[in-house]
């Protein structure tokens, strides 16, 4: 089943209130005392399985080749001299253990923390890949050629090194397990029969990754259970949101039949703007689809709507980006952001930089360093008044980094040393960036939806025009519109497109003041 368009549906936006002195402030939903209880809790950022098992492949890779390399140099090569052929075997013997391993099941989270079963079958696949380099050798008529101490010690070194190296890695992921971040938070909605025989299904299954933190349901008749099959309902499909962005939610599992179809598009609209897995169970449903339509829970099959954006060894290989080509750029910039804070102190009293509340990741508030472009009492760190052509406000150096852009130079502090920030993605907007009076999520359907992914210093709708002060519908708009096909269509080639198309678009200069 393909993930549905995220495009295609209308979200639920969030709107503000006024505090007594007129000061605008975002209304947060209230929450439940037990979600209140859960979002309250301390929890810590999640580890990818994915990249955990991918990182011990390399690990036992890497490890294994120095291994036979070191023995080879130290004993072989010392004696006999250098030869291709070793190097050769001891690769191609790697390779074939990691495949061996892979069809053992060793690559599995749940594997690392067992002891006994994991080194036995460590043991049998290692056993099978030096019988098999031992057939292959007498086949070949090379047997008499291969140094029978090396092999042995190669067999017995690498082994003693794959269970050191497993005893580590079970200790970090039996301390990972305690801290929660294997876990899978997970909530249910449907709080009825559907939901109980759901959740007992889950709890059935051992080694599971899924904590199961609550069920959310519309219903307040008998039909909604307070409380589901041990698990306590914590409020309404709308407080979801609100939840997610106060704690950690991986998966958000829906335990209505497919043939609740309405009720669960009006539920997708609310909820698609959040940056999680979203599931529909298929446990109990009569229809069944090909096996492979079907995601597992164990043994649980699910339907896919949406997944969250740009995850496991995708969000290494970004995070990778960001530090390396983003430290790059910072040490290229430093002369130039020297002579722009001399510009702006010479030009007018007040500090040069300053720090901006804007939204960051699924909703954080996050401070955002730029180089101060306005006179220092006319400061406005809320951007409560957006910035317009010829603005009194603007110093006469803030007009001009403002229009190049240069002002923004300082925001990669946020993505070297604080991580806050990407070289590309969505803008960060301030918490309240308004539109004739309306902050933005009230202008434009979908506008949270943009705040899936990190934000980032350029964008593909600042490279496509769309930068700049924003005064009609159509100019916000069009930044939800760039921001989510960005979202949807990532990639590191993408990045780097935008990167190098970025100067070309700041030369314009359209839009900026």
């Amino acid at each position: 089943m393909e993930p549905i368009d995220a495009r295609a549906l209308i979200s639920a936006a969030a709107t503000p209130s006024a505090t007594p002195t007129g000061v605008p402030v975002e209304r947060r939903r209230r929450l439940s005392a037990p979600a209140l209880a859960i979002a309250n809790e301390k929890v810590r950022p999640a580890y990818s399985p994915v990249v955990i098992t991918g990182m011990a492949r390399i690990s036992d890779f890497v490890l294994i080749s120095l291994t036979g390399v070191v023995l080879y140099f130290g004993y072989v090569a010392r004696n006999d001299g250098a030869t291709w052929p070793y190097m050769a075997a001891i690769f191609a013997m790697t390779s074939a253990m990691v495949l061996a391993f892979q069809a053992a099941d060793l690559y599995q989270v749940q594997m690392f923390r067992c002891q006994l079963r994991q080194f036995t079958r460590m043991l049998s696949a290692w056993t099978v890949v030096f019988l098999l380099f031992i057939g292959v050798s007498f086949f070949a008529k090379l047997g008499s050629e291969v140094s029978r101490v090396w092999l042995l010690g190669f067999y017995l070194a690498g082994l003693s090194a794959l269970i050191a190296q497993r005893l580590g890695l079970r200790s970090l992921v039996r301390r990972w397990a305690r801290e929660g971040r294997l876990d899978r938070r997970t909530v249910i909605v449907g709080a009825d029969d559907n939901g109980e025989r759901l959740i007992r299904a889950l709890n059935a299954q051992d080694d599971s990754d899924l904590r199961i933190l609550g069920v959310f349901d519309d219903r307040n008749d008998e039909r909604a259970l307070d409380n589901c099959a041990g698990v306590p309902k914590l409020g309404k499909v709308d407080d979801i949101v609100e939840f997610a962005r106060r704690t950690r939610v991986d998966l958000v599992l829906f335990a209505l039949p497919i043939s609740a179809e309405t009720r669960i598009l009006e539920m997708l609209k609310k909820l698609w703007v959040l940056p999680v897995d979203i599931r529909l169970s298929a446990h109990t449903n009569r229809l069944r689809f090909r096996p492979r339509s079907y995601s597992y829970l164990g043994k649980v099959p699910t339907l896919d709507v949406f997944e969250a954006p740009i995850t496991d060894w995708d969000l290494v290989m970004k995070m990778l980006f960001d530090r390396i080509v983003g430290g790059l750029i910072l040490l290229v910039a430093a002369p130039v952001m020297a002579l722009v804070a001399l510009a702006i102190k010479l030009d007018s009293p007040g500090p040069v930089l300053f720090r901006q509340k804007r939204f960051g990741f699924n909703n954080e508030r996050i401070d955002v360093f730029k180089f101060r472009s306005l006179y220092h009492h006319q400061a406005d760190p809320t951007a409560s008044k957006v910035v317009t052509k010829n603005d009194p406000r603007v110093t006469r150096v803030g007009r001009f980094i403002r229009r190049t852009s240069l002002d923004e130079l300082p925001q990669l502090f946020n993505v070297v040393f604080k991580g806050n920030l990407s070289l590309v993605g969505p803008r960060p907007h301030a918490v309240q960036g308004k539109l004739q009076n309306r902050l933005f999520d009230e202008a434009v359907d979908g506008y949270f939806a943009r705040h899936r992914v990190k934000p980032g210093i350029t964008g593909w709708a600042q490279i496509n025009g769309w930068r700049g002060e924003v005064d009609t519908d159509e100019k916000i708009q069009k930044r939800v519109e760039f921001d989510l096909y960005y979202i949807e269509n990532w990639s590191v080639l993408f990045d780097l497109y935008i990167l190098l198309k970025t100067p070309w678009a700041l030369l314009k200069g359209e839009n900026a003041y």
